[in-house]
């Protein structure tokens, strides 16, 4: 029944990709570099189909250059620079939003900040002076900046108690000791407490520029149109920013182990090897490799040996962080705490066995689920506008449908291979969270893997 069912799945997909791929390649094949009068450059696709914009926009230099003693300083101000600006109060603001329907957000990064919004064409020029008045005169009240620390705190206290979020930040201080990428990007309790709305308007005042900007927009806006627009929304920024480096980082996977004791009825474990920075030449073949290995839900190798066939974990997956200037590739597990020392043996001897083969029919598989999301991805103006902005974070230009599935396509075996060596060179550094009794011999078996 479980392989019927798959199969089904899998017909279902590719019935989904035929109606879909056609229109949501051609909504996604015309991309245009749009400068503004004033200089200020833009990626537009024009899609008049639906009465909507979507509009992206990021800044370089995010929480990895929040100061020692001020970590979740990024991460901060991009939950209060929308709470009230200009003469609108944190109330007015977020009312008059409401009211014109637009969604207006904000999200920092390790090495970008950021801003998304949604409105309706017709509400357009209202929306952009949104924009406007949030990244030029953000207020930062005390009543907001109170409300939303306290949140911010709020969150900290639950991460203090959640296995997962616990285990991710260990990870992170284990793999990039003593650099900012090992820091957490919402910061600490003492940090955030210390966080002033001073610090908040220097932190926009050395970021913010038209310099480092990046700006993505999909919807109801012809190039001309928008031309105007960058400028009315960007053109009272700093030429500028603040010059600043990142010193440039390897994942520090040496095959260590840290286990933390903690009382609960399911362990959490993550697996961390060195990863690639994002303009690395093995960025797709590790991105397929990551599918096959544990992204790919339940046709990947780690679901199917380690759930599937033993159920020995309730979630079992991969994940890739690439960074401007550092990287890591991870592997999370939820699992019984009888059954992790199991457990972890098997996710090493997958580690192993995707460095020696991979088999033509499970490449061409994962290239083709890959693909297929890619397309399904773009049926939306929001989801379009998503990924050209990623792309233009990750590649400096924008890539059409036709490039992006051919760079997939151009993957092999071989390739896949090759990065995996590249990338598993140690055993895998561990962190791990539940009873120690039940971890006592977990050591042990790391040792004989190390072997």
């Amino acid at each position: 029944m479980i392989v019927l069912a798959r199969l089904i799945v899998l017909v279902l997909l590719n019935l989904a990709i035929l109606a879909t791929s056609a229109q949501a390649a051609k909504n996604f094949v015309d991309i245009e570099r749009v400068i503004s009068p004033g200089g200020i450059e833009a990626w537009l696709v024009n899609d008049a189909s639906v009465p909507v914009i979507s509009f992206r926009f990021s800044f370089r230099g995010g929480a990895s250059l929040d100061p020692v003693g001020k970590q979740g300083l990024a991460k901060m101000t991009s939950t209060l620079i929308d709470e009230g600006a200009g003469d609108l109060d944190s109330q007015a603001f977020q009312r008059r939003l409401q009211d014109l329907s637009i969604a207006l957000r904000f999200h920092a990064g390790r090495d970008t900040f950021s801003g998304n919004m949604k409105t309706l064409s017709k509400n357009r020029d209202q929306a952009f002076d949104m924009v406007r008045l949030a990244l030029t005169k953000p207020r930062f009240d005390d009543e907001p900046v109170s409300r939303l620390r306290a949140q911010l705190l709020s969150g900290l206290r639950r991460d203090q108690e959640d296995p997962d979020a616990i285990a991710r930040k260990t990870l992170a201080e284990m793999l990039f000791p003593n650099h900012p990428y090992g820091r957490p990007v919402g910061g600490e309790l003492k940090s955030i407490s210390a966080i002033t709305a001073d610090d908040m308007r220097g932190f926009i005042a050395r970021r913010l520029a038209r310099d480092n900007l990046y700006v993505a927009v999909v919807g109801d806006i012809s190039a001309p149109e928008l031309a105007g627009q960058l400028d009315r929304i960007f053109g009272a920024l700093p030429a500028r920013a603040t010059p600043y480096a990142v010193t440039e980082v390897e994942a520090r996977a040496d095959g260590r182990t840290r286990i933390i004791d903690l009382d609960v009825p399911q362990s959490a474990i993550v697996f961390a090897q060195k990863g690639l920075k994002r303009k690395d030449p093995d960025f797709f073949p590790a991105f397929v490799l990551n599918h096959i290995l544990g992204g790919g839900g339940f046709t990947s190798r780690l679901y199917d040996e380690i759930r599937e066939k033993r159920g020995l974990a309730y979630a079992i997956y991969c994940f890739a962080s690439s960074y401007l200037d550092g990287g890591m590739f991870g592997i999370y597990a939820g699992t019984g705490e009888d059954e992790i020392t199991k457990l972890v043996p098997l996710v090493c001897d997958e580690i192993k066995k995707v460095q020696d083969q991979v088999g033509p029919q499970e490449v061409a598989r994962a290239k083709a689920q890959l693909k297929a999301s890619i397309l399904m991805s773009l049926e939306s103006s929001a989801s379009r506008c998503e990924q050209l902005a990623r792309q233009l974070l990750v590649f400096n230009r924008p890539l059409s449908v036709e490039e992006v599935v051919g760079k997939i396509e151009a993957v092999d075996g071989p390739s896949i291979t090759a990065v995996a060596r590249r990338i598993f060179t140690t055993a895998p550094t561990l962190a791990s969270l539940g009873p120690i009794s039940k971890l006592e011999d977990f050591d042990g078996i790391k040792r004989r893997l190390d072997a």
